[in-house]
């Protein structure tokens, strides 16, 4: 078969290439950005992702992928475009999978297969056929007939920065077709490639589980990021504390850090509580303490500055979680955001990226480990490079990470 994959960010160019090396199909991938697409073409990738690199080299050396800006005719469509979110009116935005779509109605025909496996609200699969309905009415979708002409699918990613590879085969996968057709197609692909399970429900379902599932975390972690701030208050070592209450049996307590971050967990519950506002609540207070505590530590930072009488603060890591690339939503930026808009001056320590991103290059300068001095230093992420150094960076150093 012929497998077109649009989006080739962190999500579709790891499905790209895990499906045209561990399948006997033909992957293009779709992506309107040329720099992305002249770099996978070459071999090469534009995101950091352990042996992710090695894996397009070989497949696009064996003419499995080719990464194009133009869609194709083909017999599966699996979108992995972004959801971005609206801050200001706390709901998610759907145009880039609406544009997804426009482009897929050009060229699909009957029995083709679309699968959505961006993070969507709920009802989102059912607007792809709507929208595939209207603009090709000469097809027949699946959400007026189970016998449709074409197939229409979610599949949620459920794969970490850092092991998405690993992950993209062994996680089990939801599979919630509009139709039991779609179904059984959508599963029928995956098992080429997914040695967990596939586990059919329907469209709304698997939508609602990828929601849940990082709704879940976030409540979890405002948990800890709350009890961070109770132990303040009271003198207690809160990373001593969990690890005490943690040896409870039935007690897994997360450990906090300076807010939450990515394009998931940070973003996620917002769309329920978006779909569900009066009946959240649980949902949205935990949101609105992981945000308040990148506040808090903003606070925090401007305090112990003031006590040693600096303006100087150099910020270690800036990525939304440990040892990878991805800035998303990373309370960390925020944090030297708001530092820099306060008249603090600015260095940071960001191993996992060359060159810092064109809204920070203003704001501070990245410097290399071994080039950190006697400034005051913030530990923000637990990158592994700092745990080398931890015993280095006790004096004069705050830190709101376990290293």
């Amino acid at each position: 078969m012929k497998i077109c994959v649009i989006g080739l960010g962190y999500i579709g160019l790891p499905t790209a290439a895990m499906f045209a090396k561990n399948t006997n199909n033909f992957i293009l991938g779709i992506d309107i950005n040329k720099n992305v697409v002249d770099t996978i073409n070459k071999g090469k990738i534009h995101i950091v992702e352990p042996g992710l690199e090695e894996i397009v080299k070989e497949v696009i050396l064996n003419n499995k992928l080719k990464a194009s800006m133009e869609i194709e005719e083909a017999d599966v469509f699996i979108i992995c475009v972004p959801t971005p979110f609206d801050n200001e009116q706390l709901k998610p935005i759907t145009d880039y999978i609406k544009s997804a779509v426009s482009e897929i109605a050009k060229v699909i025909k009957k029995n083709d297969l679309v699968i959505l496996e961006s993070t969507s609200p709920i009802g989102t699969t059912e607007k792809i056929s709507k929208w595939i309905q209207e603009l090709r009415p000469d097809l027949v979708c699946p959400h007026t007939n189970e016998n449709s002409d074409v197939y229409i699918a979610h599949c949620p990613e459920r794969v970490i920065p850092g092991y998405v590879l690993k992950e993209i085969i062994n996680n089990d996968r939801i599979i919630g077709g509009l139709t039991n057709k779609s179904t059984d197609k959508t599963i029928e692909l995956y098992k080429q490639l997914v040695k967990g399970e596939c586990i059919p429900t329907n469209a709304k379902t698997a939508e609602m589980s990828k929601l849940v599932e990082n709704a879940s975390r976030d409540v979890q972690i405002a948990f800890a990021n709350e009890l961070s701030m109770i132990c303040d208050d009271f003198g207690i070592n809160i990373w001593e504390l969990i690890s005490l209450a943690n040896k409870h049996p039935r007690v897994n307590i997360l450990n906090p850090g300076c807010g939450v971050g990515g394009h998931c967990i940070a973003v996620d519950p917002w769309f329920i509580v978006n779909a569900a506002p009066l009946k959240s609540k649980l949902i949205k207070t935990a949101r609105d303490i992981n945000n308040y505590k990148t506040d808090y530590v903003i606070e925090q930072i401007i305090q112990q500055a003031n006590k040693l009488n600096t303006k100087q603060i150099t910020c270690l890591g800036l990525a939304f979680k440990p040892d990878i690339d991805d800035l998303r939503e990373s309370p960390a930026v925020k944090i030297v955001e708001k530092l820099f808009s306060l008249g603090y001056e600015l260095k940071a320590v960001e191993p996992n990226i060359e060159k810092l991103p064109e809204k920070l290059q203003d704001k501070c300068q990245l410097i290399k480990i071994d080039e950190l001095d006697d400034t005051f230093k913030v530990i923000l992420v637990a990158h592994k490079e700092f745990r080398l150094i931890k015993n280095k960076l006790k004096s004069n150093c705050l830190s709101y990470c376990s290293i």
